[in-house]
């Protein structure tokens, strides 16, 4: 079983903990010649479909609500040369530009994410793994709902309280200060946890996360901890999993340059498995993740790498502190806008996404409004699970300008 909350409903997925398909099988190649049919009955292989895809329901979110609008489309960029040069060395020069790499990632790259991000916390360049960015990692630790129904982890879709069978649902909202009551979840193998939180935009403190580890520690689970959006924390929240004592023990940590940096088609993050971090038997999860990494990926770009590399520098650091800084006043304005109109608003502080409450109203239908009324594009609550239904997400990663016109057209629209 395995236990996550992504957000609002924070499913708490349910399945094995290894990380390798279960079940022996074999792969049977047909000739290297493929004829094309034409007619009213298509050809078909022989290939029976995997039944376990035809449990998702619809599209993914983004590229769902992406369908709808061509209008603000908003782009996270860094405002600094040195990303930029440092790509084009990776690409111009011999010494720069290389083969194949290690599919854990330059050395040079994770002992540069290991002083900056966990200094003081034990973690070592070796438990850190480079990557073509945090989303891929948690679909290969089978984290994410729809991974887990494709690999056959879960039940079917259950309508009536849209759920998947053998997924534990830990809904996080307003009452409970988005933070789920563990006192109500069975024991579960994986416990996926995102903070800050997408969509609501809550970070858990540091009570909280020592209740969450100590949950993980009692009931033998392993934590999945996306800390994607960790650089906008600003109070004293913790930054990493690995704040906390005895994390080492039972959770992965998942990162990335996206949200910091604007490497959203660029592809970097990391993975952190901690050593200590042991599979019932006592084999480290490490050395399965590392076995997978290396079946599987070749190893993040080297030409991503160089720029994730710069980023790391003390001029890269200033820059992306700046870009965050930049995204967080454009939060202000959102809250202020909806505060002005009388809607209860949540996140913000410490995340670049407001959590707006529209009570009784279905999240798609509010999301069909605004984009049809004001052509402002935010994104459904329910489509990040059932908690989300009544709410809408909405980003601040956009233009000044393209904000501050949102926010006249919502007042426009609400007042």
């Amino acid at each position: 079983m395995a236990a996550a909350p992504i957000a609002t409903g924070a499913p708490a997925i349910t399945g094995s903990s290894s990380f390798l398909y279960s079940s022996p099988f074999s792969l049977k190649y047909p000739p290297p010649i493929l004829s094309l049919y034409y007619g009213a009955r298509p050809y078909k292989t022989s290939v029976p479909r995997n039944a376990n895809m035809a449990k998702l329901q619809a599209g993914y979110l983004f590229p769902e609500v992406i369908h709808y609008f061509h209008l603000f489309l908003f782009l996270l960029l860094l405002s600094c040369d040195l990303v930029s040069d440092s790509l084009a060395r990776a690409l111009s020069t011999i010494d720069g530009y290389s083969g194949y790499g290690a599919e854990q990632g330059e050395k040079k790259v994770r002992a540069a994410i290991a002083a900056t991000y966990y200094a003081d916390l034990g973690i070592e360049d070796s438990d850190i793994f480079v990557s073509d960015g945090a989303k891929c990692d948690i679909s290969r630790l089978q984290a994410y709902v729809d991974s887990s129904v494709i690999m056959g982890q879960t039940g079917l879709y259950q309508q009536d309280v849209q759920k998947y069978g053998n997924i534990e649902y830990m809904r996080c909202n307003p009452e409970n200060g988005f933070f789920p009551d563990l006192s109500t979840v069975p024991r579960t193998d994986i416990i996926f946890f995102c903070s800050p939180n997408n969509p609501t935009g809550a970070a858990a403190s540091r009570d909280q996360l020592t209740k969450l580890v100590k949950f993980a520690k009692d009931n033998g689970s392993i934590i999945v901890y996306d800390s994607a959006y960790a650089m906008y924390i600003s109070d004293d929240s913790p930054k990493s999993i690995f704040e906390i004592p005895g994390a080492k023990e039972v959770a992965i940590e998942t990162a990335s340059f996206s949200k910091y940096a604007g490497f959203t088609g660029v592809r970097l993050g990391w993975t952190v498995v901690p050593k200590e971090l042991l599979f019932s038997d006592g084999h480290p999860v490490a050395k399965d993740f590392n076995r997978i990494v290396c079946t599987c990926f070749n190893g993040a770009s080297n030409i991503a790498q160089a720029g994730g590399l710069a980023c790391l520098s003390p001029e890269g650091l200033k820059a992306m502190h700046d870009v965050v800084g930049f995204y967080k006043e454009n939060t202000e304005i959102i809250v202020d806008t909806f505060t002005s109109l009388g809607f209860n608003v949540y996140g913000a502080k410490n995340a670049p996404y407001v959590w707006v409450h529209f009570p009784g109203r279905n999240s798609w239908d509010v999301f069909a409004e605004i984009l049809e009324k004001a052509n402002v594009v935010t994104t459904p609550g329910s489509g990040f699970g059932p908690g989300g239904e009544g709410f809408v997400r909405v980003s601040a990663f956009g233009h000044r300008e393209n904000i501050i016109e949102a926010a006249r057209r919502l007042k426009q629209l609400y007042k």
